[in-house]
């Protein structure tokens, strides 16, 4: 999982330009999933949200994404699940203290962020703590709700 973690912090801006794309996309389908009821499709859409993007980010479906704001790098895979930026103790090789064989998320994190066109100022955007009560939920309608302005 770390080798694909690598490839998409390396691929960075490829991966934002295809999910801009596939956010567009999800919002301008907002009727159909206010039609067919976003509870209705929650679950098969979460459930290819877990595949993509644990296939590809090793995403551990938090419900609140934040890969576009994080150089595509997932921080809820830092074992300590600091969603906003290095703890005290990454090594000097860039190693994560608790996994010493892991790239430290946020050093991957800031190496993405280097290769996206808004990177350098979305990393820097504080992210909110994790609300459990979404885990496992799609952020993808999540986000395209939101955006379509559809009442929850």
């Amino acid at each position: 999982m770390i080798a694909m973690r690598r490839w998409s912090v390396r691929h960075a801006r490829g991966l934002e330009t295809v999910y801009r794309v596939l956010e567009r996309v999800f919002v301008a389908l907002d009727p159909l999933w206010r039609r067919l009821g976003y509870q209705r499709i929650e679950a098969p859409v979460a459930l290819l949200e877990r595949v993509v993007k644990g296939f590809l980010f090793d995403c551990q479906m938090c419900g609140q994404c934040a890969l576009s704001a994080t150089g595509m790098s997932c921080s809820m895979n830092c074992p300590k699940n600091l969603r906003n930026g290095p703890c005290g103790g990454v090594r000097a090789n860039g190693n994560c203290e608790v996994d010493p064989d892991m790239p430290c998320v946020w050093v991957l994190g800031f190496e993405g962020s280097r290769r996206m066109r808004d990177g350098s100022r979305t990393i820097r955007i504080v992210q909110l703590p994790v609300d459990q009560r979404l885990r496992g939920r799609s952020s993808w309608l999540a986000v395209a709700r939101e955006r379509a302005g559809s009442p929850r």
